[in-house]
């Protein structure tokens, strides 16, 4: 393969060398991912429990080893414990999940890489545990029947795909805006039972449908990707729901708030939709421990706003709503 490039004209300088990195870190894991055997065999666990295939422990080495000479001083990733210095003289710290969705490999179901970019301080708690909203850039790529990334440093989204005639990342879109419209949610719905009755009553009225309080028919969505829920929603609006629920570990939510959450809201905002953890804005959030979860909502305005609504109404409303209208019932 041919080294892999990227149209770098509305990149800033700063991040050229990084971008170019991530660029071609995508496209080689692009090939591997349409090649290769065995990607999704059970390797270990990572520090917080979760189960690790040989994708994600490929991932996370690729990328690592292409960030070093290229301004990154510190790294994160959800494969590893601690913050690793790539390079001291760096100027920019990386937050990553090198590869979201990696229970998806075997089913051949769309898979991704995701980055956040901060400032780099003199200490990597510094540079990572600050507020969301100090990110200076983020990201994603998505590996599906095309390979595509989009991409912000504060000024707009950027959508990019890779043409394998050329093996070089392509601009689609200078400037992508996500509709601010569409009937469809995407949410684990076998956890029912497990969800605060905002998040049941919200629900209820969307499966209601024209005969409920929405007046609308709408259809749910669940890939269990990250990447290629957020993907689908730049394109074609709609909302992804992934709340805490009564559950043991599911607490506080499940999706990190460092390197999942903080770069999809950041993307998200920048193509005119909305993120929250449920109640509040996602990157008014402060990032206390590296691999801390979050509940996470996203998509078009008035859905995360709405549904934010539900969490203000009193016990007593929320509880009404819910008794009328049942997930299952018949």
């Amino acid at each position: 393969m041919t080294a892999t490039s990227i149209d770098s004209r509305r990149i800033p300088a700063e991040f050229r060398p990084m971008m170019q990195a991530i660029a071609e870190t995508g496209a080689r894991l692009a090939a591997i991912i349409r090649g290769g055997r065995d990607l999704g065999a059970a390797v270990g666990r990572n520090s917080d429990g979760d189960g690790q295939k040989a994708l994600d422990v490929l991932a996370d080495d690729m990328f690592r080893e292409a960030l070093a000479g290229t301004g990154v001083r510190w790294l994160v990733s959800e494969e590893q414990d601690h913050a690793i210095e790539v390079d001291p003289a760096g100027v920019l710290a990386v937050a990553m999940d090198p590869l979201d969705g990696s229970s998806n490999i075997d089913t051949n179901v769309s898979i991704g890489s995701i980055f956040a970019i901060y400032p780099a301080e003199d200490t990597a708690e510094a540079s990572f545990l600050r507020p969301l909203r100090q990110q200076i850039g983020g990201g994603y790529i998505i590996y599906g029947p095309r390979c595509a990334m989009m991409v912000s440093f504060g000024d707009g989204v950027q959508h990019y795909v890779l043409d394998p005639a050329t093996d070089a990342f392509r601009i689609e879109n200078t400037r992508l805006m996500m509709p601010d419209c569409s009937f469809e949610f995407a949410i684990n719905a076998s956890n029912y039972r497990h969800w605060a009755r905002p998040v049941r009553a919200f629900i209820d009225d969307c499966l209601a449908g024209i005969d409920g309080p929405r007046e609308t028919n709408f259809n749910m969505r669940w890939i269990a990707s990250l990447v290629a829920e957020t993907h689908r929603i730049l394109i074609r609006g709609g909302v992804f729901l992934y709340p805490a629920d009564a559950r043991k570990g599911y607490e506080r939510g499940r999706l990190r708030l460092l390197y999942e959450c903080g770069p999809i809201a950041f993307l998200i905002e920048q193509a005119g939709g909305r993120a929250s953890d449920s109640c509040e804005p996602m990157l008014d959030q402060q990032v206390q421990a590296l691999h801390q979860r979050s509940p996470f909502v996203f998509g078009s305005a008035e859905k995360v706003a709405r549904i934010a609504a539900y969490h203000d109404l009193p016990e007593t409303e929320v509880s009404a709503l819910f008794g009328n209208r049942g997930l299952f019932r018949a």
